[in-house]
């Protein structure tokens, strides 16, 4: 299981989906280029001390990602978080090779990135809602994935 977060926007959203990356044993994608300085205060203030503990892989562009993927043939199915998927995310059936991606806080994805994800996952809501917080979005549905394949760490006495 990865998350992988498409041009991010937001320093402390970043942060904080680093922190659950660390704390849960995930890796991360971050597909650039990003809206802040990756050294950013925010960023660190965040994740806190998490950021040493958590395994991050910088691509410098969607293309770059998707080569990258290409490569790695155990890369598994990339699974895309968006208001416009026909699909909720507790009815999905994940596998423990998923990528889980966010997209932009400001705008979500382009069409390319769309068309390009194996599945596309929403978060059901209020009618009259527009979109959860990225990092909370990320953190709902990486539970459920990891739930559903049995990936959540266990603490070792």
């Amino acid at each position: 299981m990865r998350l992988a977060l498409y041009q991010p926007d937001i320093p402390q959203n970043t942060g904080a989906i680093l922190r659950l990356a660390a704390c849960l044993g995930v890796p991360v994608d971050i597909i650039e280029p990003c809206g802040f300085v990756w050294s950013d205060s925010g960023l660190r203030r965040a994740g806190l001390d998490y950021l040493e503990h958590v395994n991050v892989t910088r691509h410098s562009s969607w293309r770059a990602f998707i080569q990258r993927r290409d490569v790695d043939r155990g890369a598994g199915r990339l699974i895309l978080l968006t208001t416009r998927a026909p699909l909720d995310y507790a009815d999905f059936a994940y596998e423990a090779c998923d990528t889980l991606m966010v997209g932009r806080e400001s705008a979500g994805v382009p069409e390319e990135v769309h068309e390009a994800a194996d599945a596309r996952v929403k978060i059901p809501m209020q009618a009259d809602m527009r979109s959860l917080n990225v990092a909370l979005a990320a953190a709902m549905v990486l539970g459920e994935a990891l739930g559903q394949t049995g990936r959540f760490p266990r603490p070792t006495d």
